[in-house]
């Protein structure tokens, strides 16, 4: 009986997979910071973000998915609305890689087998893990630690997909990010020698929202979607 189990079990899972389509391909856009030092804008993308993205449709409603993007980070406190940080005057720079997995929704049917061209507007959150280098201030000037840390997060994306020629599908969305660190912009180091250079609002964690497109290529059977 158990061999009977593990056998139904096993062609249960084969079928499964067959029966999911696959899509693979690239994020292109911008990034900007929100945080500590420089603007507060929540979307005004200032630095290029590319990266690749996949996605298991696992239904016509939902997808699981995983992205690994890069892009530098910056603030610049003369951009900001903000007179106490325009007469401070900091600056930050920091390259950061970030993977993300976790479900996409989809509003709408999304059958990609579909003879006609469709589109759905759709929302993905899951948990993120950026890798940064530690940086603090020393006289008003960014100084590396010579550390790196991962600053863990929840992504928040809302977008518009629909296909676009054979086996394509563009979209084009908006992801914010709120981290669990307050270290991105070097206002609360890792290291604890050095918390006496701390400065800014160490009550509130950083936060960074990529906006750009995403072009994918499907592949794979006809899905079934014969479990929901």
């Amino acid at each position: 009986m158990r061999y009977l189990i593990v056998l139904v079990f096993s062609i249960f899972c084969f079928q499964l997979t067959y029966c999911q389509i696959n899509e693979i391909g690239l994020f292109v856009g911008g990034s900007n910071f929100i945080g500590d030092v420089g603007a507060t804008s929540y979307i005004s993308p200032n630095q290029l973000a590319i990266g690749g993205i996949y996605k298991w449709n696992r239904s016509k409603r939902h997808s699981y998915r995983a992205s690994l993007i890069f892009t530098e980070l910056e603030g610049i406190d003369v951009n900001s609305d903000d007179p106490r940080r325009i007469e401070r005057g900091y600056e930050f720079s920091s390259t950061i890689t970030e993977l993300s997995v976790g479900i996409e929704f989809s509003f709408i049917d999304f059958n990609l087998h579909s003879e006609r061209k469709i589109g759905t507007p759709y929302m993905f959150s899951g948990i993120t893990a950026a890798k940064h280098d530690d940086y603090y201030f020393l006289n008003g000037v960014q100084a590396s630690a010579n550390t790196s840390s991962w600053a863990m997060g929840i992504p928040i994306t809302l977008g518009y997909k629909a296909t676009f020629i054979d086996n394509l599908v563009f979209g084009v969305e908006v992801g914010a990010r709120y981290t669990f660190s307050d270290s991105l912009d070097g206002s609360l180091p890792e290291d604890t020698s050095l918390q006496n250079y701390r400065f800014g609002n160490i009550n509130n964690d950083d936060w960074y929202v990529f906006s750009g497109i995403t072009l994918t290529y499907t592949f794979g059977e006809n899905p079934c979607y014969c479990v929901n």
